[in-house]
């Protein structure tokens, strides 16, 4: 009898698994603001543009089917951890708690916001990435890996980045603020998402010796055909 292959649910696994690790953590952190060489920006920023590369990653082993279903994943998640957080604050924290109900509030009910905002500027950024990097995916033949990745991130992250920051900060910031951080943030992103290319070619190559030269071209041909997880699932 014919087995599935266990390779891609595992690899599927461990990048679902990155995946909501750091998109959460950039939900749940981006209410605070830091300052580097005079320039502000969110907490956010720092585990966010790893979402990014990741969904590269699913993008180019199991297409853009998966890639959607992971960003609705994602993006229920978000929801879920809002609401636990909405009932969290609406239950009294006990006298012997070493965090108040005053702290708790003024650090996780500006989470919801950013949670809110992040909703619809990730939703938006994440389907504009989706596209662009099968698109250059397909103009380039499968060949030039940094240029989808790059060229993907830096549209969907020019709309995440003003669209996430005038949505958390409109009633706090002026324009020009706000104007000033979204900038700061998008340059820093590209930075990043230029400086981890090589980490990226790096995972590519380990995540190939992993599925095997035969399983990984049948992946990424299968991928380009946009199928669902099920298809990239094959029998041996």
């Amino acid at each position: 009898m014919k087995h599935l292959n266990q390779k891609p649910v595992i690899l599927y696994t461990i990048l679902l698994s990155l995946f909501l690790t750091f998109l959460l953590m950039a939900e749940l952190t981006g209410s605070k603001l830091f300052t580097v060489f005079g320039f502000t920006m969110t907490m956010g920023v720092i585990p966010f543009p790893i979402t990014f590369i990741i969904t590269d990653l699913l993008n180019e082993y199991f297409g853009r089917k998966v890639v959607r279903a992971t960003t609705l994943i994602g993006m229920v998640m978000i929801g879920l951890a809002y609401v636990l957080i909405v009932i969290d604050i609406q239950i009294p924290a006990s006298s012997s708690s070493p965090i108040d109900d005053h702290s708790f509030h003024t650090v996780f009910a500006n989470s919801g916001l950013v949670i809110i905002g992040s909703i619809i500027a990730y939703l938006i950024g994440q389907f504009i990435d989706i596209q662009v990097f099968h698109f250059l995916r397909k103009k380039t033949q499968g060949k030039h890996i940094w240029l989808r990745a790059t060229g993907s991130t830096i549209l969907s992250q020019l709309i995440d980045s003003y669209v996430v920051i005038f949505i958390v900060l409109w009633n706090t910031h002026s324009a020009s603020s706000m104007a000033a951080i979204s900038n700061t943030n998008f340059f820093y992103k590209m930075a990043i998402a230029i400086l981890i290319t090589p980490l990226l070619y790096a995972v590519h190559i380990y995540i190939d010796n992993y599925l095997g030269a035969d399983l990984k071209k049948e992946m990424m041909q299968t991928a380009m055909e946009e199928p669902g997880l099920e298809s990239s699932i094959q029998v041996g």
